[in-house]
């Protein structure tokens, strides 16, 4: 486990919003002295009973990472945690929870998504794994389909594949714009997305819109122009899919360039499908994540663990087109921060299930249990630039998924076994 060890400068990174990192360190400060009754008007719940409880506060338990606590108990006092420890010591509360002897781990955090689409690409995967060629048109056939949508069919989706990701233990997901290409397409995936989710990245340049087919420029200076201002004020992030037959180095780099200027911060889809310049621009650019990281150089990955870019690895790609595995155990070796995430999206990784890629994460990315489970958490959270998710120490919030298993490597263990029995989000149980 020392090669998935938390980093010390992502952990430092701002919050979303200007308050939370006060609110944080407010809740901190006051966790070694809160009292049964905290206040007045503040529920507190006592899960007790944990088998075994992951913290991701190496500082707690036993030492390692994920800050394991053996018999343990957690106390949340309403969106946030308050204490967590033996359960044998746990303070008196207004509500108390049996956890049965099962294990609670960190809410899910799934920072690499794509929520905001119509229709699906069945025939192109049916097709895919039958070994017959097909020539729709990929992506292309997914923002025609968007295009033609409503709002309402668009929300809907959203909403479905939300809940779909929570009933599993998702409660942080990211998701981006893409399927549109247009300007007024753009805004309204991200107007849709902002309404449901605090983690929102402008995609424009997911690929050269069909429109401007021939002459990949004029896009370019559509999306870092009229396109940026119209979707600036919906997003936090700023992607692009930097790539052979996508965008390449410099166009990918004026595009996040001009997205920095309007206070979106970047990540990049990189070296999914080639050798390419995109790790190395992450790096540049300070992006908060480089996303695939499949076909990497000894000096990207150098590049990335000398840095505070965040490695997202995305197996479930890798298993709907049946492409190379990432080498995990390489980047983590290296010292790089690793994070795992879903890439929910219809055309190759149509899955919600963060438990389903940490399985083949162990299985086929080189990856320990543990340093899956960290990096389906604390990774997840690094690679949004968050501190208050992702861990279960008094200050955070209170996000978590009780599983019915006695540890967290039962993630691995019992691969496409719905494990998670119950999830808080916000203090508050919501499955």
């Amino acid at each position: 486990m020392t090669a998935a060890r938390p980093r010390t400068r992502p952990a430092s990174a701002p919050s979303p919003d200007p308050t939370a990192d006060q609110a944080t360190k407010d809740a901190m400060s006051n966790a070694t002295t809160v009292s049964p009754a905290h206040s007045a008007s503040t529920a507190s719940t006592l899960i007790t009973n944990i088998a075994a409880l992951v913290t991701n506060d190496p500082s707690l338990g036993d030492g390692s990472p994920l800050g394991l606590v053996q018999d343990a108990a957690v106390v949340i006092e309403g969106d946030r945690i308050a204490w967590t420890g033996d359960h044998s010591k746990a303070p008196a509360t207004d509500n108390r929870v049996d956890a049965g002897g099962r294990a609670v781990v960190p809410g899910f955090v799934d920072s690499h998504s794509h929520l905001v689409f119509a229709g699906d690409r069945t025939q192109e995967f049916n097709a895919r794994m039958s070994g017959r060629p097909y020539s729709a048109g990929g992506i292309r056939t997914t923002v025609a389909a968007t295009r033609a949508a409503s709002d309402e069919e668009l929300e809907a989706n959203v909403t479905r594949y939300l809940a779909e990701a929570l009933r599993q233990g998702t409660t942080t997901m990211e998701t981006k714009s893409g399927y549109g290409l247009t300007v007024e397409d753009e805004a309204r995936a991200l107007r849709i997305a902002a309404a449901h989710t605090d983690e929102v990245t402008f995609l424009g340049a997911h690929i050269v819109s069909p429109d401007h087919a021939e002459d990949p420029a004029a896009y370019v200076a559509l999306v870092t122009g009229e396109m940026l201002d119209a979707c600036a004020p919906h997003a936090r992030w700023i992607d692009v899919f930097c790539e052979r037959g996508a965008f390449d180095g410099d166009q990918a780099r004026a595009i996040l360039t001009a997205g920095k200027a309007r206070g979106l911060h970047p990540r990049i889809h990189a070296n999914q499908l080639s050798y390419g310049p995109g790790v190395q621009l992450a790096v540049e650019l300070d992006a908060a994540s480089a996303d695939h990281c499949t076909h990497l150089t000894d000096e990207d990955v150098d590049a990335l663990a000398h840095s505070d870019t965040v490695a997202t690895l995305l197996p479930g790609a890798e298993f709907s087109t049946r492409a190379q595995w990432p080498d995990a155990r390489r980047l983590l070796d290296a010292g790089a921060t690793v994070a795992l995430s879903t890439d929910c999206n219809p055309g190759s990784s149509f899955t919600s299930s963060v438990p389903f890629c940490v399985a083949l994460a162990v299985r086929d990315m080189g990856m320990t249990p543990d340093e899956a489970v960290w990096s389906a958490t604390a990774g997840g959270a690094a690679a949004l630039r968050r501190t208050d998710i992702g861990r279960l120490t008094p200050g955070a919030y209170a996000d978590l998924a009780l599983l019915d298993a006695p540890s967290h490597v039962h993630l691995a263990y019992r691969p496409g076994v719905p494990l998670v029995s119950g999830v808080w989000r916000r203090g508050e149980r919501v499955v």
